[in-house]
């Protein structure tokens, strides 16, 4: 790269002499030269600087921005450490890999974390058996205590976090000096000491003791026995019951009146899995008549997280959760099974292979928007739709509800060029591109080929009435941490995105 950026000063240094002491030189001959000074200049900074530079200029604030934002309904305190280093010292050792809805072992633990190890895909599961969840737990908080003294001899790195889909988010959120947040969940006295100063907690929320989950991390290129990572990601368990049974979203309902709120994040649904299935039926109804109760002029926007079993998911989207709703976020492994559950386009995908293909990621949004957001038929609030993974953002939007989709989709992906690196800025000698160059936009429709241009990174098409905004993500090549980065993208994209008064 120098040699070339050297190249370039030589060239420019040629050209000033050119023009300073060959003032006869033909103009068509200066301009050619200049022309390849420029273009030499452009190709000198790397794909990656091109796209940042693209971004920064890209992302503006929103014409009306919001000033209060309410948040609910999981939080948790996230116990964050080395996947493989704690099943070795829980002395469990690589066999088969499988997937299990719930956890109701160490062996099916091992096997379900073997199994999205392999795949380098996110997962959350329920621990069903509180004694052993609560000796691993109990495990994980207190050996690394004993080993501190020798760090080549420590088993795994301890780090406690705000943990949970709303707490993530509120978080996130509340970097932002000119934004009040509230935030609605089962606090205790950890999380409430990890929170933001601006983060506010109604005393209806706090409670005595803090629910934990444990999150599991690993490398891109960490092996266990057979098992090789592809990429970095999380596997998380947890036997958390406050958030399962969504204890606080009355709570987070009724303090709206008060708080006053410009927008509605709302997350935890999938907790509801570790519940019995008409524990489970009876508190979605219950959910569905607390969401209802929120203004119609408040924007809610819900982020699903992910789950298992396909008719908790049916019922979410058909039994009036969506409808309700103005706005989506999701991950690769959530849009998938959406549509497995609901019988989307594409449902006969079992998985994907490498990253997500663009036109089959574009088919089941349009259908989501089309099947189940607002139409002047349909009683419907869903009109945007977030869709994040490792290496493209999608922002899929119903015409005339919502504006600056631009920089939100932009800002989505510096937030996670950023986080995933542990960075202020974007590093770009810690990043690398790994969206496709060339795409098409359906696999069902009338495709558009597109070619990806690094100085106007962001992406924009448009399918009957539905607007798609797409953008690469800069990945980062030894990522910190995993988790919660799918929140911090969405709340990105939240706080620049602007919805149209209706």
């Amino acid at each position: 790269m120098w040699q070339r950026s050297v190249c370039v000063g030589l060239l420019a240094l040629a050209l000033g002499y050119l023009c300073l002491l060959g003032p006869e030189l033909p103009h068509s001959a200066l301009w050619h030269l200049s022309a390849s000074l420029l273009g030499g200049l452009r190709r000198a900074r790397s794909l990656e600087a091109r796209m940042v530079a693209a971004w920064q200029a890209a992302i503006v604030q929103p014409g009306r921005p919001w000033a209060r934002v309410a948040v609910g309904v999981n939080a948790c305190v996230d116990v964050v450490l080395s996947g493989v280093k704690l099943l070795e010292a829980l002395g469990l050792e690589p066999g088969d890999r499988r997937n299990h809805a719930v956890l109701n072992s160490r062996q099916d633990l091992k096997e379900a974390f073997a199994h999205f190890m392999e795949k380098g895909a996110a997962a959350e599961r329920f621990f069903s058996d509180a004694e052993s969840f609560h000796h691993i737990a109990q495990m994980a908080s207190e050996y690394p205590g004993a080993q501190a003294w020798n760090a080549h001899t420590c088993l795994f790195i301890l780090q406690l976090y705000v943990g949970g889909n709303a707490a993530l988010i509120g978080q996130k959120l509340a970097t932002n000096p000119d934004l009040k947040i509230l935030l609605c969940g089962p606090v205790g006295p950890k999380l409430h000491e990890l929170l933001d100063d601006n983060v506010v907690v109604p005393a209806e929320s706090m409670q005595e003791r803090d629910e934990f989950h444990l999150i599991l991390e690993y490398q891109a290129g960490e092996e266990w026995g057979r098992v090789r990572a592809p990429t970095a990601n999380r596997f998380i368990f947890s036997h958390d019951q406050s958030n399962g049974a969504l204890n606080m979203l009355e709570v987070f309902v009724s303090s709206l009146d008060e708080f006053q709120p410009d927008l509605v994040v709302l997350s935890g649904l999938h907790m509801m899995e570790g519940q019995s299935k008409e524990m489970r039926q009876r508190r979605l109804m219950e959910a569905v008549a607390s969401i209802s109760d929120i203004p119609t002029d408040i924007p809610i926007h819900l982020e699903l997280a992910s789950m298992t079993d396909q008719d908790f998911m049916s019922n979410i989207i058909h039994q009036q959760v969506f409808p309700l709703v103005n706005s989506i976020g999701l991950n690769e492994q959530e849009l998938l099974f959406l549509t497995q559950s609901a019988s989307g386009p594409h449902a006969s995908l079992t998985s994907w292979s490498g990253v997500p293909d663009v036109g089959v990621v574009s088919d089941i949004l349009f259908w989501i928007l089309k099947e189940h957001g607002k139409t002047a038929e349909r009683a419907s609030d869903l009109t945007r739709i977030h869709f994040h993974t490792l290496a493209y953002h999608i922002l899929a939007t119903v015409d005339g509800y919502w504006g600056n989709q631009v920089a939100a989709v932009a800002a989505g992906a510096r937030a996670a060029g950023t986080q995933a690196c542990a960075t202020e800025t974007i590093d770009t000698s810690k990043v690398f591109l790994k969206a496709p160059l060339e795409f098409v936009t359906s696999q069902t429709g009338a495709p558009a080929k597109i070619s990806l241009n690094p100085d106007e990174p962001v992406v924009h098409w448009h399918r009957e009435g539905i607007s798609f905004h797409f953008t690469p993500v800069l990945v980062c090549k030894d990522p910190v941490r995993t988790v919660g980065l799918g929140d911090a993208i969405s709340a990105e994209g939240l706080l620049y995105s602007e919805a149209y008064p209706q």
